[in-house]
């Protein structure tokens, strides 16, 4: 699985501008007023659903989900985590509804940014994630990084074997993986969220590590 890094993203949501900017202005005239009718019928929609409409909250996401899903995969790489942006984008549309401004921008518009935010966000945790994962396990004795698949783990996020393996660990060991493989926290912020001493953390985690690494099969 390969994720786009941020330097990537801010040039892919650079040419995204440019091209929609670019379409913007050899769209003619025509086009452009039947776009400003759907921006309007989507402003609609967004206010019906501020009222609690659900069927407005259907009918825009048949409108929406295919681009946004585009947008998200060409960040993330990845069918799964994509549709997971899409959902928690819908989700934040239905429940921010009432503060949608169209002055500040159309339906369309607002969306796609909720989607870019989301998508990179995952990028920079996963990464966060992976680089807490290697030096944890860089600091086990005798144990590389790779000796046990740091990276593999890393991109597993989703899988069924790793929660499994979580819930076996004792409570301590797990709620600190859980917020490093997770929440993508730095063993520094692990430490200030449970309000343990970070050399406790750091000893939490490669015990932690070193029982999921006899614990998950080989190729994971």
């Amino acid at each position: 699985m390969h994720f786009a890094s941020p330097t990537t993203f801010h040039q892919l949501a650079f040419a995204v501008s440019r091209e929609c900017c670019w379409s913007a202005q050899m769209t003619p005239v025509g086009d452009r007023d039947e776009r400003d009718v759907h921006a309007r019928a989507q402003a609609e929609l967004l206010h019906a659903m501020a009222r609690g409409d659900k069927s407005a909250l259907g009918r825009i996401y048949d409108l929406l989900s295919k681009p946004l899903y585009s947008l998200a995969y060409r960040v993330l790489n990845d069918h799964p985590e994509a549709q997971d942006v899409v959902h928690d984008v819908f989700l934040q549309l239905w429940k921010s509804a009432k503060t949608y401004d169209a002055d500040r921008g159309s339906v369309f518009a607002w969306a796609a940014t909720l989607t870019r935010n989301r998508s990179i966000d995952r990028v920079r945790r996963r990464k966060r994630r992976a680089e807490i994962l290697a030096e944890s396990a860089a600091d086990i004795h005798g144990a590389s990084p790779s000796a046990w698949g740091a990276d593999s783990v890393s991109s597993k996020e989703n899988s069924g074997a790793v929660r499994a393996a979580l819930t076996q660990l004792p409570p301590e060991q797990q709620a600190a993986l859980e917020l490093a493989y997770f929440g993508g926290l730095t063993q520094v912020e692990i430490s200030t969220r449970l309000n343990e001493p970070l050399g406790t953390v750091k000893a939490r985690i490669r015990r932690g590590l070193l029982k999921l690494r006899a614990t998950l099969p080989p190729r994971l």
